[in-house]
């Protein structure tokens, strides 16, 4: 073991002492020993959880491997006087659970994620993670977030299930109706753009494969996901608003094979559904409210409404619900004694939730009607696999590699405008939407419209040399010029890829910041004009539809939901009929 610096010198120190002969050299010895005594209680006065949440609320603003490098010194540091308790390290406290996914996570490999007592530089992405989740949260869990479709229905549910429930209930509509505005929807196979040879994978996986292409953090950061990751996103969501949440699955008889179909969320004793491919809450009986899994396993009428007649068909019925899995949306460093250990001392604005106690919430899950066993989700220890193995195939394939890395150029290169674009991103998560001159603090709305650069300026990007420079395109010495002026292309089709990703992302801070005849505006004549081509165009018609009801233009809104093609027009279209339901009852409100 090398010894600690600070050691090696009071060693050092005390030779020379020793060397000096055997006077009375008590003095000097009493005085390294103060030097050593002040500067322990020099560390143990700093607040190291402290810097910890100062660098979590800028991480995007700080270089990315010196923040690792901080955040975990100080997390060791803070540790050095606040030990970990050694009952949490301790083999009995690994999970039962754990071994669910043994084969992806082998009993060795288990003891060192969860029992180290010291913090290691992978632990900043949970943490950023949690406090991103839990920072939205935060905002986004307020009255005006409420689906229109829910406001009668869970004022009725007061007197049932009691108030603290209805809370809790309302929380998780929001979570997930943010989610689903804010995920855009990709296919569960996502087929590159480009011709890309498609690199062999370990553990069965695909290129671009359902649920694991992406982590839950770049699902969030980019807004666009399939099915699996926009599950993945409500969870965490869930999470942080101390709700138990976890995938339900519906496991073959005959190849045992799981088949995730919705989100659980358990509230009192009943477990509420949402269902995240079709962006929509699974509707209760006689299409009212939020359905329960005991329901869907009793009222027939409850499953086969989602199914829409000459349309689509819903894969399960009530037969095919009676039995679930549940899965725990839980990465092993989410069950680890340092998490349990740093969540139990964060107070205030710093508590988030950093660990789960699986066996526990595997306990209450299990308990409830429906549910048939709990286990760890394998797909997010998927992705972690997936992205080591993408890059490191990217290494050996120059295509693979531009394809993979240049699809989000405009928001996570090194660019000046690309950082710009990732700054606005990050204080439109937070819900900074507008600047804030006390705190000197610039708003994502006035930060995305930086990014909206004029078609002029980006036409010119081929002939203005000083724009090739703001852009961080430059031409190397003796560089081919026709290669030179492809990467001037790419760099026009990036900056009118960010255009239009910035032009969303401002329509639905309109949308959030309740501006909503601002938002169709937005919507409808920025987004969705046809002249402008656009990534976003489904996720925007949804989200005009959205905003719309609100201005009480419910049949316009109806007429949009059946826009044919959409991927999620299925759920766009049970929308569509329980609107429509609703308006002849006279029960919708704007």
């Amino acid at each position: 073991m090398v010894p600690h610096k600070h050691s090696v010198l009071l060693l050092v120190s005390l030779g020379v002492v020793l060397m000096g002969g055997c006077g009375d050299d008590s003095d000097v010895v009493r005085q390294i020993q103060s030097q050593r005594q002040a500067r322990l209680q020099s560390e143990t006065k700093q607040d190291h959880l402290g810097e910890v949440h100062g660098m979590l609320t800028r991480l995007i603003e700080l270089n990315p491997e010196e923040a690792r490098r901080q955040i975990t010194y100080h997390l060791n540091r803070w540790a050095d006087s606040n030990p970990i308790p050694e009952d949490d390290l301790d083999r009995d406290t690994i999970p039962v659970m754990l071994k669910t996914v043994n084969d992806l996570v082998p009993p060795e490999a288990a003891a060192e994620q969860l029992l180290g007592d010291k913090f290691v530089r992978g632990d900043v992405d949970h943490l950023r993670d949690a406090y991103l989740f839990k920072t939205i949260y935060h905002w986004l869990d307020l009255p005006p977030r409420d689906d229109i479709l829910l406001t009668d229905w869970l004022t009725q549910q007061q007197t049932k299930i009691g108030d603290a429930n209805v809370t809790s209930l309302r929380t998780a509509a929001r979570l997930f109706d943010w989610t689903v505005r804010n995920v855009a929807l990709e296919p569960a196979l996502d087929t590159p753009s480009i011709q890309v040879a498609a690199p062999e994978l370990p553990l069965g996986m695909v290129f671009q494969g359902p649920g694991y292409r992406q982590t839950d953090y770049q699902t969030l950061w980019r807004g666009t996901g399939d099915a699996m990751q926009r599950a993945a996103v409500f969870t965490q969501l869930c999470r942080q608003a101390g709700l138990v949440a976890a995938l339900l699955a519906i496991q073959s008889t005959e190849t045992g094979e799981l088949n995730p179909w919705s989100v659980g969320v358990l509230i009192g004793e009943q477990v509420y559904l949402f269902e995240p491919s079709l962006g929509m809450f699974v509707p209760g009986p006689n299409q009212i409210g939020i359905a329960t899994l005991a329901e869907a396993r009793s009222d027939a009428s409850v499953m086969r409404r989602l199914s829409i007649p000459g349309f689509f068909d819903y894969p399960f019925g009530k037969q095919d619900v009676q039995q679930n899995i549940a899965l725990l949306n839980v990465l092993p460093v989410g069950m680890s004694g340092r998490m349990k250990h740093l969540q139990s001392r964060l107070t205030g604005d710093r508590r988030m939730t950093l660990y789960s106690d699986v066996d526990a919430l595997g306990e209450q899950l299990d308990a409830a009607v429906g549910i048939a066993g709990v286990r760890i989700w394998s797909v997010p220890l998927l992705a972690e696999v997936y992205a080591e193995a993408i890059a490191q195939a990217a290494e050996r394939d120059p295509i693979l590699a531009f394809w993979y890395y240049s699809r989000w150029a405009v928001l996570e290169s090194e660019t000046a405008s690309s950082e710009q674009f990732a700054l606005a991103r990050w204080r439109h998560l937070h819900g900074q939407f507008d600047t804030n001159e006390n705190a000197d603090l610039k708003g994502a709305r006035p930060l995305y419209l930086s990014q909206r650069a004029p078609e002029f300026e980006i036409a010119d990007l081929r002939i203005d040399v000083d724009l090739q420079k703001a852009y961080g395109v430059r031409r190397e010495l003796g560089a081919d010029p026709k290669l030179y002026d492809r990467q001037l292309q790419q760099a026009q089709v990036m900056m009118r890829l960010g255009k239009r990703t910035a032009t969303y992302w401002l329509s639905l801070i309109q949308y959030d910041d309740e501006r909503y005849d601002n938002a169709e505006t937005w919507f409808r004549k920025r987004v969705l004009d046809e002249t402008q081509p656009s990534p976003w165009v489904p996720a925007a018609r949804y989200n005009l539809g959205r905003a719309i009801e609100h201005l009480g233009k419910t049949d316009e809104a109806i007429e949009l939901y059946k826009t044919s093609g959409d991927l999620q027009e299925h759920g766009n279209r049970i929308r569509a009929r329980l609107l429509s339901r609703s308006g002849d009852e006279g029960t919708l409100e704007p």
